[in-house]
């Protein structure tokens, strides 16, 4: 079975973590996993662009019914109609999520995932109790995949 990371992040990042997220994008597309975000802009367009641009394959679950909303690097496009409750279903369809810079709706991610019993990795966000912190693309990739490996993913 195909492993699935999460790449979660604010929607009008700073340059830099956009740059953060499109390596963690590429990482996640050598490792092997399918990339899922949110499907619309800032971090999670840099993330999809990342692992397009290594061969990965992207799924947008995204907050509106307009596929036309999704960024253009996402493959599966699926619209929920279901606005910021969407958020759910994006850590709920990963094995790991990796958080990268993000407001309240990325910490509300970061709380659903806890919840459900994900890993979580944070490269560049919230550092809060059971958010593994990372310092690159590469660990974040590493420890989340290491962690759906580890439950028999």
């Amino acid at each position: 079975m195909q492993i699935s990371i999460a790449v979660v992040g604010a929607a009008e990042p700073s340059d830099e973590a956009c740059e953060r997220a499109a390596a963690v994008g590429a990482a996640v597309a050598v490792a092997g996993a399918t990339l899922v975000t949110g499907g619309l802009g800032g971090i999670m367009e840099a993330a999809c662009r990342g692992a397009r641009e290594r061969g990965g394959p992207t799924v947008g679950i995204l907050p509106g019914m307009s596929k036309q909303d999704a960024n253009p690097y996402v493959d599966c496009v699926l619209p929920t109609g279901l606005g910021d409750f969407r958020n759910y279903l994006v850590v709920a369809a990963a094995d790991a999520v990796i958080a990268l810079e993000g407001r309240f709706g990325t910490l509300s991610e970061i709380a659903m995932a806890l919840t459900l019993g994900k890993c979580v990795v944070g490269f560049g966000t919230w550092g809060i109790e059971g958010v593994r912190v990372v310092g690159s693309a590469e660990d974040a990739v590493r420890v989340a995949v290491e962690a759906a490996r580890s439950i028999g993913i």
